[in-house]
């Protein structure tokens, strides 16, 4: 009786780029192993592109080499856990631990936002603010309790809240439409600057969409305080030549990847970068980059469910009001994301991930 075939690979799958994931000269080349056995540490083909489709169950065998072999390349994190001290909540009053503003969108679309405050708070914001247009007021009235609203309706409405200095964290896009957005993306990024220079800006969704067709004019507001989250289809959007040369054809290595795109991306917008999907890549513009894959023994399908990308928008804004820098705080956050799926598991909708924070917290211990 005939048997399946299974390949065991040594290091790297046949035919796969080391350093993109990406299967190279075209689908008649595409080798898939049952096991990879790879040395010292995960690779980057491990965990971006087609790389965990390709190589199986991974297993890492330590052949001495220390920290020695870090040497020989630039440096780019695997998240594989989030600094649990990091984590700790001082005792102290609610204010010592941020307070995040959410723009809302209009009546009707103001789950987003919703998502976003509720992750905000659970992953220990002090306060989140729920700012909502006049006619939305009743509509996020009857949803929450500790999340609080203020009515904002225009830019200068926003301009007059931001004098409180208190207000250390913005979270702009999720659920707010592309005209409310180009309206406050400036005020929040001007009033950042001018007044609050710390205050930290997470930037999603509409907010990046109102933007497709003048990156340029967003990049010229930013600052190094802001978070960027684009999924694939933002980034084309604001990353056009930088997208194109990511999703063509591989022919040859090293070929162009995930890592050097948001790397790129992150030192032309001048902030953090945190470019979703199964493989995500968070960068800095001086060039810090981490991959925080939900492959392997993380892997959590169920994440791709409407919502939870605002609600990893909120979990950045959380941590940025507790006083995370950025590139720290994309990184734990979406650590933290992955973390939240895999306790609840299958069936999982956006509204369960911020309610798992507390037992994630407690097997951290913190």
């Amino acid at each position: 009786m005939l048997t399946k075939s299974r390949f065991v690979s040594v290091d790297i799958v046949s035919g796969l780029c080391s350093d993109s994931g990406k299967v190279l000269g075209g689908k008649e080349f595409e080798v898939s192993a049952s096991l990879t056995v790879t040395f010292h540490r995960r690779k980057m083909t491990h965990q971006l592109s087609d790389g965990p489709l390709r190589c199986g169950r991974v297993v890492v065998k330590d052949i001495g080499l220390d920290g020695r072999a870090e040497q020989l390349r630039e440096r780019v994190n695997l998240v594989v856990a989030s600094e649990a001290s990091l984590l700790k909540r001082s005792r102290a009053h609610k204010y010592t631990h941020g307070h995040a503003l959410i723009l809302s969108g209009p009546s009707g679309h103001t789950g987003a936002a919703r998502l976003a405050a509720r992750g905000a708070l659970r992953i220990g914001a002090g306060l989140v603010t729920l700012g909502v247009p006049a006619e939305a007021q009743q509509e996020v009235a009857s949803q929450i309790t500790s999340i609080m609203m203020r009515q904002i309706g225009e830019g200068r409405a926003l301009e007059e809240v931001l004098k409180d200095e208190r207000l250390n964290v913005l979270c702009l896009g999720p659920g707010m439409g592309i005209e409310r957005a180009r309206e406050m993306v400036p005020v929040a990024l001007g009033c950042g600057l001018e007044t609050h220079p710390t205050r930290g800006v997470v930037l999603d969704a509409d907010a990046l969409t109102a933007y497709a067709d003048a990156p340029k004019e967003l990049f010229g507001m930013l600052h190094p305080r802001c978070v960027l989250t684009p999924h694939g289809g933002e980034f084309a959007r604001l990353f056009p030549d930088i997208a194109e040369k990511l999703n063509a054809p591989a022919t040859e290595g090293p070929a162009y990847s995930k890592v050097d795109a948001t790397r790129e991306a992150a030192k032309r917008a001048g902030c953090v970068v945190l470019f979703k999907g199964a493989d995500t890549v968070i960068a800095a513009p001086d060039g810090r980059c981490s991959i925080n894959s939900a492959a392997y023994e993380r892997e959590a399908p169920w994440l791709a469910t409407a919502g939870s990308g605002d609600v990893l928008a909120g979990f950045i804004a959380g941590l940025l009001a507790r006083g995370f820098e950025p590139l720290q705080a994309a990184e734990t956050a979406a650590w933290l994301h992955v973390e939240c799926a895999l306790k609840f598991g299958p069936g999982l909708i956006a509204e369960d991930l911020p309610e798992q924070l507390p037992a994630v917290f407690r097997d951290l211990e913190v």
